[in-house]
């Protein structure tokens, strides 16, 4: 069994800095790319940033260009998110999520991705 499993979250104030990490356990597993996504109430998921694990290539939405890094760390099976230059907006539970298998550049849609956190909850305030 894969475990993704996610911290850091809480609140921030606009103009503030949190990061989240994303802790793979279990098995063994292949993960070709990490991502991080979204959802704000009675919005879709959301992609914000994704890594590919071998080349470290990033994408990252339109939205968070700029305030957010994205991050990994393959000695502790880790990645991260830095969020800097908060706003009221970066409000939603984030997810981290694992994509096993990989073809083409970094997988931007949720049915690339294999494996889930439970996800943690960013409360940014004005």
């Amino acid at each position: 069994q894969v475990q993704l499993v996610e911290s850091g979250g809480g609140s921030g104030q606009t103009g503030g800095s949190l990061r989240l990490s994303c802790a793979a356990s279990g098995r063994t597993f292949s993960r070709d790319a990490m991502g991080w996504f979204r959802q704000a109430p009675g919005k879709e998921r959301e992609i914000v940033a994704a890594v590919l694990w071998k080349s470290g290539l990033t994408y990252y939405a339109e939205s968070v260009k700029g305030r957010f890094t994205i991050s990994r760390d393959n000695a502790k099976n880790t990645a991260y998110l830095q969020m800097n230059s908060l706003k009221p907006e970066d409000t939603a539970v984030y997810y981290c999520a694992a994509a096993a298998f990989v073809v083409g550049g970094v997988p931007r849609r949720r049915d690339e991705y294999d494996y889930w956190g439970q996800g943690t909850q960013v409360t940014v305030s004005s």
